[in-house]
């Protein structure tokens, strides 16, 4: 299946998930849509803290390696463009450490989608190797360490 469709979407929960409840649809960058979803779903455990917030990821992080997984085989391309639950999870790890407002937030959307798209090593090697559901998620696990640790950086220089 060269491009999934609504009916792809609801066809299985994994597809529904792992396509970012139909923001992976969008056809010119998914996965800059999949990153806003990501948004909202950090709001919402935002006042939890910290362990607690990293327990959830770390468990939406594991349940996408079995839906990216299922979704990637179905279409029959294991990283296909519209698999974004990769970028929604990585984003809410980035946002865990990211200051608490508007500008914080901006400030980890788009370091995030930086080191996503130009992918610097080892990030583009483990990209190119790894091609499971576990491949899915890990480049933008590593991606999402960039950004916070260039964010820390960033905010220890007082930059913002």
């Amino acid at each position: 299946m060269a491009n999934p469709d609504v009916k792809f979407l609801f066809a299985k929960p994994q597809h529904f998930f792992s396509l970012g409840f139909g923001s992976g649809l969008v056809p010119k960058a998914p996965g800059t849509f999949g990153t806003l979803v990501g948004l909202p779903l950090f709001w919402l455990i935002s006042n939890y803290g910290l362990y607690l917030q990293l327990l959830i990821i770390t468990a939406l992080f594991l349940v996408g390696i079995y839906f990216c997984e299922v979704t990637g085989k179905a279409l029959g391309v294991s990283d296909h463009g519209s698999i974004v639950w990769d970028e929604i999870i990585a984003i809410m790890l980035v946002l865990t450490f990211a200051p608490k407002n508007w500008a914080g937030w901006i400030v980890a959307f788009v370091l995030f989608r930086l080191f996503d798209i130009w992918k610097p090593f080892p990030i583009r090697q483990f990209d190119a190797k790894l091609k499971n559901g576990f491949g899915v998620m890990f480049d933008d696990l590593l991606a999402a360490l960039y950004a916070i640790a260039s964010m820390r950086l960033i905010y220890y220089l007082h930059l913002y």
